[in-house]
């Protein structure tokens, strides 16, 4: 009985779903799916190609655009102002009504007085992100305002 019903079903697909168009058709849906799935992965691998012109491009003009500023910088120094500039800086020279201020080397405690400030400096802006926010909406110190 299992082998009759076994055999009805294999003839209704055979000849209900398994004809010359069925057969067509599949065949175009395969061939279409394997054009877009080719198709995509041509465009992703443009799309990265294209990436890196741009990237080779930006490098090019930032290349470009540093060797005119070395240029600049060459033509800057091969001129008189630069000369007498370096000149008077490494020979402690003054023109002419110019006043030159010598200050003396800082000392230990002076320098250890600037590491003091700067650090109550950096605790003192360490503010959370509301307090930095009410600060700038409503102006002065957000610690007042909260403390009413």
């Amino acid at each position: 009985m299992q082998k009759i019903n076994m055999q009805k079903l294999i003839y209704r697909v055979r000849h209900k779903f398994a004809t010359r168009e069925n057969l067509v058709i599949a065949a175009a849906l395969v061939i279409t799916a394997g054009f877009i799935w080719g198709s995509l992965g041509m465009m992703q691998r443009n799309y990265s190609l294209q990436k890196d012109v741009d990237f080779k491009k930006r490098q090019l003009e930032l290349t470009q655009l540093q060797r005119d500023n070395l240029s600049l910088q060459k033509n800057f120094y091969q001129t008189a102002e630069y000369q007498e500039l370096a000149v008077r800086d490494s020979l402690n020279l003054v023109r002419p009504g110019e006043k030159a201020l010598v200050l003396p080397v800082n000392s230990q405690t002076a320098i250890d007085a600037d590491k003091v400030k700067a650090s109550t400096q950096s605790t003192a802006l360490k503010t959370s992100n509301l307090e930095q926010w009410v600060n700038f909406l409503f102006g002065g110190y957000s610690k007042s305002i909260s403390s009413k």
